[in-house]
């Protein structure tokens, strides 16, 4: 039984990762209904949480139906970051996150996010801190290292240990990396079975399918497997990667009419939390998964992906049902 702290999240539990712009109740409501175990919030700057700033105090929004539910924070100043940790817990959450692992330039370069894995020591000193400073767990998320010369996420597993936190998730890649390549499990799985390890390690990167999660469970040992891309526009993942270990065999992948009413809903779901314009803007990341592999699909894609206003949307929708519903998939 995986355990953060006294949060019991079942023999090997599914995570959905943290995305910006992805991982908002929406689409995390999709995904709990589909077996998720645990999920957390997009990144929240502890900058904006600070100020106040809606669109970071909005991120804080979490809902009874979602627990387990982490809200992930990230920044490079320590007084910053343990505020911002403050302020997170009077939001409720089950567990604070921080993130160690964000690549892209704008969050690293100003050392926050991967970018403090160039600084060891304040890593360490900056998660100690936020451990005082909340009653709740706190967990990590990070990768193997800054670039193939700093993968010391052995000894940096350990030294967060240390100072308190109660779970790591690790994404099998450097910053260097960004998310090409191949994730490295072997790191992840040389974190775990560190003798002096005692609190449980979620591997993350490049779970796609089943399959590739059992593999991951048996040949590395991690507790839980936290899927980020494989689940967006598919929160279907969950229960497929559930019913492979539970029986051995393939679930049956969502029928046509499963993927329209999930992706319709979806957006009804999208735009009712951030208005018209911002809903359906973030929506388009979720089609290309949700309707992957229909032939003659194509014209209704970009409509989807183009189209700016609810009203005419829904049309788009009501085209597709009437022309798929009832469309036999073949297995990917």
């Amino acid at each position: 039984m995986a355990k953060i702290a006294n949060i019991e999240l079942g023999d090997f539990p599914l995570l959905l990762a943290p995305m910006e712009d992805v991982s908002d109740p929406p689409f995390r409501r999709l995904c709990k209904e589909n077996g998720a175990d645990m999920m957390y919030t997009e990144f929240i700057s502890s900058e904006g949480l600070i100020r106040d700033a809606a669109k970071s105090v909005q991120k804080l929004d979490i809902f009874e139906y979602e627990r387990p539910i982490g809200i992930q924070i990230f920044g490079s100043e320590i007084d910053s970051m343990k505020l911002a940790a403050e302020v997170t817990e009077q939001a409720g959450p089950d567990v604070i996150d921080i993130n160690y692992g964000c690549p892209v330039k704008k969050v690293a370069c100003k050392g926050a996010g991967a970018g403090i894995l160039q600084d060891i020591p304040k890593m360490v000193k900056m998660t100690e801190e936020i451990v005082k400073s909340t009653k709740l767990p706190v967990t990590v998320k990070t990768r193997l290292g800054w670039d193939d010369n700093t993968k010391y996420i052995v000894e940096v597993a350990e030294r967060l240990q240390d100072v308190g936190i109660q779970a790591i998730s690790i994404h099998g890649r450097t910053r260097k990396q960004m998310y090409k390549g191949e994730a490295d499990w072997s790191l992840i799985g040389e974190v775990k079975n560190n003798p002096r390890m005692h609190i449980p390690v979620f591997g993350n990167g490049d779970v796609y399918t089943p399959e590739i999660a059992v593999e991951k469970k048996n040949k590395y040992g991690v507790d839980g497997v936290m899927i980020g891309r494989a689940s967006i526009g598919y929160p279907w993942i969950f229960r497929e990667i559930k019913h492979f270990m539970a029986t051995g065999e393939q679930i049956a992948p969502p029928t046509m009419n499963e993927r329209i009413e999930a992706a319709r809903r979806h957006l009804e779901l999208s735009v009712e939390w951030k208005g018209e314009k911002l809903g359906i803007v973030e929506m388009r990341r979720h089609y290309t998964n949700y309707f992957k592999g229909i032939p003659h699909f194509k014209e209704h894609r970009i409509k989807l992906v183009t189209e700016d206003h609810i009203e005419p949307l829904r049309a788009v929708f009501d085209e597709i049902q009437k022309e798929f519903s009832g469309v036999e998939l073949v297995q990917q």
